[in-house]
């Protein structure tokens, strides 16, 4: 997949571009009823929740039942998008699923509350969320070149998290600038079931963290982190584990 700077300017029509970017299908049809679609991302109240409700839920790959869209959502590639039942999707998310081949690049599963301007962006990579997540408000949730993120069950992210599976450069050359050498491929983040995270932390690639482990506010975690554990600090370190006080 082409940068998203190149994407925009580079050749082709001002349609291609714009279908190869925003709206992911070739069809014209399906251009017609996304544009329609988007035209009703910002309208307020009681009648926008309602309209998108009838109208959203052909745009993506499958929805389950009893969705809800609140307003000025961004959706790119909606056809590789999966929602499971129950997914509420708060004011001004941004999900994005661009991908070159996989049909369903983002799933999130049933009962997942994606709070106010949540990011959830793939770049040729793809993000799995297990139900009963929520994700507090101004998260990003990022995976590009082939790095997943998988996020399982009953997990609680804080505010302002940042969660990155191919998010770091090759810089062996100096001779070459750091954004042309491509992104190193790290295997992804692998996140269990029933963690928290605090606000403001940081998971980076290659990292997993075990099943109801938790990481205090302001983690920034570069190395996995054992089921139970609880870690904090800038690397993030074990500090305890929670079987020892129960």
């Amino acid at each position: 997949m082409k940068k998203t700077h190149a994407a925009i300017t580079g050749g082709g029509s001002a349609w291609s571009r714009y279908r190869r970017v925003v709206v992911g299908r070739d069809s014209i049809i399906y251009f017609l009823y996304y544009e329609w679609c988007m035209m009703l991302s910002g309208m307020p109240g009681a009648a926008g929740l309602f309209l998108r409700k009838i109208y959203w839920p052909r745009l993506f790959e499958s929805c389950g039942r009893g969705c809800a869209f609140a307003s000025h959502i961004t959706l790119r590639h909606p056809n590789r998008i999966h929602l499971g039942d129950r997914v509420v999707i708060s004011e001004g998310c941004i999900l994005d699923a661009r991908h070159d081949s996989n049909p369903c690049s983002v799933i999130l599963e049933d009962d997942i509350i994606l709070s106010n301007n949540v990011m959830i962006s793939c770049k040729n990579g793809d993000i799995q969320i297990g139900k009963h997540t929520g994700i507090n408000a101004q998260t990003i949730i990022q995976s590009t070149n082939q790095c997943p993120v998988r996020i399982g069950r009953d997990v609680i992210i804080g505010p302002r998290c940042y969660i990155v599976g191919g998010g770091n450069y090759h810089t062996d050359r100096l001779d070459v600038p750091i954004r042309l050498q491509g992104i190193r491929p790290d295997g992804g983040v692998q996140i269990e079931s029933d963690v928290w995270l605090g606000a403001n932390v940081t998971v980076h690639g290659g990292v997993t963290l075990g099943a109801g482990s938790i990481a205090a506010s302001g983690s920034v975690i570069t190395r996995s982190v054992p089921g139970g554990s609880v870690c904090m600090g800038l690397p993030s370190r074990v500090v305890r584990n929670r079987a020892d006080s129960a």
